[in-house]
């Protein structure tokens, strides 16, 4: 006789409670079902934001004792449910050229790597306040770190604006940190800055750069002053720079979210962003095990909002659009160099 013939002839011991008490299952069932939240997708799943502890407490007052694992037993065993949380995936809209323009970026992509010139992708991280804020996370400590009591963005000493720039080839990055408004000029800046820390090491100078950009934001599609800034910095660094952007509602697709600013994030862990320092410190240290590299670099001025572009771009605009979309496809190309970058 095997193990489990043996085991299963056995009469002795406990019985499961959903066998002392018929009766459990169908009230855990019935008591899931009278405060069902509903899925966020799908209304034929299950979806309960009850305890096992507070299902325990209701069907013991209805005479089922029962306690909190037991409960989470039949929830797991019987009825098939299991622990999990929202997941951020249902997108708020859709686009009707959203294949399209995949496979637009895609082919642009692709044919600038394939070249060996510059493929970045652009976007500005979750704004950061400065101040003893409470952050998630913990540190190896001899101590107890306290934080502010209450989180009131009115008490903070400033707000500071990541923009980063990611090249696909190299896995490195620039962030640049600044401070006041995110703008058209801040995301240019932080281009420029990008190719004289770091990319012009990588390519050399004539090659053209293709830059992945989301739709909405500082650089948005729309945005004439990110436009204006872009030809100004296509007649000084002498170069052809095109742009692709992602469609709308798609912007969790900008590769510079899952390959550098996830990462950021974990560095910031613990922190108390007390200043710029802190957040360049902890920044320029990100790393992974794929070799990342991300240089942080310190804005030297705050920029204002509502800036608008200069008169001589609105009069004349120089974009060229492509045929296929224009209105996310187009390029400058650089005409009279300038010697200084306004």
């Amino acid at each position: 006789m095997t193990r489990r013939q043996d085991e299963s002839e056995k009469k002795g011991g406990r019985k499961k409670a959903s066998m002392a008490d018929p009766e459990l299952v169908p009230q855990i069932e019935q008591a899931v079902k009278d405060h069902v939240a509903g899925s966020p997708v799908n209304p034929d799943v299950k979806w309960t934001n009850r305890t096992p502890t507070e299902l325990a407490a209701e069907l013991t007052d209805q005479g089922h004792p029962v306690d909190r694992k037991t409960v989470k037993r039949v929830l797991r065993d019987h009825l098939n449910l299991g622990c999990r949380q929202i997941a951020k995936k249902e997108s708020m809209g859709h686009s009707d050229d959203r294949n399209e323009q995949f496979e637009t970026l895609f082919a642009w992509r692709d044919q600038f790597l394939a070249a060996g010139w510059p493929v970045l992708s652009i976007d500005t991280k979750k704004k950061e306040l400065l101040g003893r804020f409470f952050r998630q996370g913990t540190a190896w400590t001899d101590g107890t770190p306290t934080a502010w009591d209450h989180d009131f963005p009115s008490s903070s000493w400033g707000k500071v604006i990541p923009y980063g720039v990611y090249d696909l080839a190299h896995n490195d990055a620039l962030v640049y940190l600044a401070e006041g408004a995110d703008t058209g000029r801040l995301a240019v800046d932080a281009i420029r800055r990008w190719w004289y820390r770091i990319g012009k090491s990588h390519y050399p100078a004539d090659t053209p750069m293709l830059l992945l950009a989301d739709c909405g934001g500082s650089n948005g599609y729309r945005v004439n002053l990110f436009r204006d800034r872009l030809q100004q910095l296509a007649n000084c660094l002498q170069r052809t720079i095109r742009v692709s952007h992602l469609p709308p509602y798609c912007s969790k697709y900008n590769p510079i979210d899952h390959r550098l600013f996830c990462h950021i994030s974990r560095s910031l862990n613990s922190l108390l962003l007390t200043s710029l320092e802190v957040i360049r410190n902890a920044v320029k240290r990100t790393t992974t095990r794929t070799g990342l590299r991300v240089v942080a670099e310190v804005a030297r001025k705050k920029y204002i909002a509502n800036e608008k572009p200069s008169a001589e771009y609105l009069a004349n605009p120089t974009i060229i659009r492509d045929e296929t979309l224009p209105q996310f496809n187009y390029k400058f190309e650089p005409k009279t160099p300038k010697l200084f970058f306004p």
